[in-house]
């Protein structure tokens, strides 16, 4: 899987996996028409002006060559320093298989790498499952606003990260599969390597046992740390160096 800015050749596939995900997601409280009237308001002519907008990020995912889900956030404020997710979408044929936290965790981390000093997520009141998504990674409810979608005015939550825990990590947890084995994966303690970030796995979701590094780049725990504290993923030469707060160096 593959996590990278959208080009205007993603165009056609972004606007199709919007429409597969409102058709999907949201029949129950938008029509066809409305839906309709979202994609060209959002993805028609202007949207290559929104693509070169130094404020605008558009993140999409790559399976085997294919685009299957994308993310639309922007800086705002002043000084550019909030960051807001506004929309996520997964196409319905790949939902529960970790692409959408996966890409909720690049999309937060490349805001961050922007400037924010806040990360604030959208969601429509009436999807549950949406709202659910962000509850169970690491947000919460915070306000609400309201939102025009075609024609008609629909209401927003609004969500924020939750309290950093005691050990100041952000409280992300996912349950990922890799080799026929689960580990529970925690976005929030991550370590920077060459092509991606790796992140610590434990056996458990409580975080008791910590097992292995999670290679952000091909989802693989086959690595091995050195004495001086470097990672190399043997799947695919992502490398962590070490640094001068590893155990090496104390």
């Amino acid at each position: 899987m593959e996590i990278r800015e959208a080009t205007d050749a993603d165009t056609d596939a972004i606007r199709s996996i919007a429409r597969d995900s409102l058709n999907s997601t949201y029949t129950d409280f938008l029509d066809e028409d409305t839906i309709d009237d979202a994609i060209e308001q959002w993805y028609g002519d202007s949207f290559s002006d929104e693509l070169d907008d130094d404020r605008a990020l558009f993140l999409v995912v790559e399976r085997d060559g294919e685009v299957v889900a994308f993310s639309e956030s922007e800086l705002v404020g002043q000084r550019a320093d909030t960051g807001q997710l506004l929309w996520l979408h997964v196409h319905s044929d790949h939902r529960g298989g970790g692409t959408g936290v996966r890409l909720l965790v690049h999309t937060r981390e490349r805001l961050l790498d922007e400037g924010a000093e806040q990360i604030q997520c959208f969601v429509l009141e009436d999807n549950e499952g949406g709202n659910q998504f962000y509850r169970d990674h690491g947000f919460e409810h915070a306000g609400q606003r309201e939102v025009e979608i075609g024609s008609e005015t629909f209401t927003e939550n609004v969500y924020v990260e939750s309290d950093l825990e005691d050990d100041g990590e952000w409280g992300a947890i996912d349950e990922v599969s890799v080799d026929g084995e689960t580990v529970y994966v925690s976005y929030g303690e991550a370590a920077r390597g060459s092509k991606s970030l790796f992140y610590t796995a434990y056996k458990s979701a409580d975080r008791d046992d910590r097992y292995a590094w999670f290679c952000g780049n091909c989802d693989s725990i086959d690595n091995a740390m050195d004495a001086m504290g470097r990672i190399e993923c043997n799947s695919c030469g992502n490398r962590r160096k070490a640094t001068r707060w590893d155990a090496s160096y104390l």
